[in-house]
């Protein structure tokens, strides 16, 4: 029975970039519905700043995790990996503000 768990579980679980690919996806939409609804209040920009990242944390979270894992398969040490997820969030976090400003 053990067996079978956790051979289904294995089919189940993407390849990294698969679940890196599920983890963007879920990442901006957060970000984007954050967005619309500040627009739809009219926010202030500094408020909208202030609100965004904690707003989205579970999905960078595991945005954070999907890179550390496809980054890691591709051979990448840690260190390397969690600066790579950090420039990826502040890409995300800094291309939303901006747009949101502009």
């Amino acid at each position: 029975m053990l067996i079978i768990s956790t051979a289904l579980m294995l089919m189940l679980a993407g390849t990294p970039d698969e679940d890196m690919g599920m983890a963007r996806k879920a990442y901006a939409k957060c970000l984007s519905d954050f967005t619309a609804d500040a627009r739809s209040r009219q926010v202030s920009a500094a408020d909208y700043k202030a609100g965004l990242q904690p707003k989205c944390a579970d999905q960078e979270a595991a945005l954070r995790t999907a890179i550390l894992a496809a980054d890691k398969a591709d051979g990448l040490k840690t260190a390397a990996a969690q600066a790579d997820a950090d420039d990826q969030v502040k890409e995300y976090l800094e291309k939303f503000t901006a747009d949101y400003e502009g």
